[in-house]
């Protein structure tokens, strides 16, 4: 059995991403798998930095004791899923905001900077999921519009954390989807193997 956290980015919960998450958590209970959820919004996570929590940045130190929570949950999990809509070509401000603040540079926390760039920490994570939603098609997105989640978010920002293996599944298409489309992805969802 895995440990999954599941990282939800949305703030309104009559989303289509909502339903994603919905039906993620069906998937891992219907397997009975053990996770883990981090809902940004819901929590009233702050993703901005204050003067104060630069400063103990170096240091791999917080005063955001939900900056402290996430990190442990990020170090014990076997699997980490992502769910967020790509806005602007990327991840919101708020997903951007939690890796800026919760991924601590020191030994023993998310990464190291060494003389030759970043080391991960967080080898514990063996796959991570990004399930996004897009307002633009899949392959205009992916083709035409630069593919920031995959170029960016998963083989930058997680392969420097330590997270080798990815995959990312996304809903195109989003403002001019069919209710018969959008089923038929959640049912993908629900049989997948997490």
């Amino acid at each position: 059995m895995n440990n999954y956290l599941i990282i939800y980015c949305h703030p309104w919960n009559g989303s289509f991403n909502h339903s994603v998450l919905q039906q993620i958590i069906a998937n891992l209970k219907s397997h009975h798998q053990k996770f883990e959820l981090i809902d940004l919004y819901k929590e009233h996570f702050d993703p901005a930095y204050d003067e104060e929590e630069l400063r103990l940045f170096h240091e791999g130190k917080t005063h955001d004791p939900l900056v402290t929570k996430y990190l442990k949950m990020m170090q014990n999990a076997d699997q980490v899923i992502f769910v967020t809509p790509i806005w602007w070509n990327g991840i919101p401000g708020m997903l951007k905001g939690f890796i800026d603040k919760v991924m601590k540079e020191g030994e023993g926390l998310s990464h190291i900077v060494t003389k030759t760039g970043i080391k991960g920490e967080l080898t514990n994570i063996k796959k991570a999921y990004v399930f996004t939603s897009s307002t633009s098609p899949t392959l205009y997105y992916k083709y035409l519009a630069g593919n920031g989640i995959k170029k960016i978010f998963i083989n930058q920002t997680l392969k420097q954390i330590g997270v080798k293996k990815a995959r990312w599944i996304n809903f195109g298409n989003m403002t001019h989807s069919k209710k018969e489309q959008r089923e038929k992805y959640l049912n993908r969802i629900w049989k997948m193997n997490l």
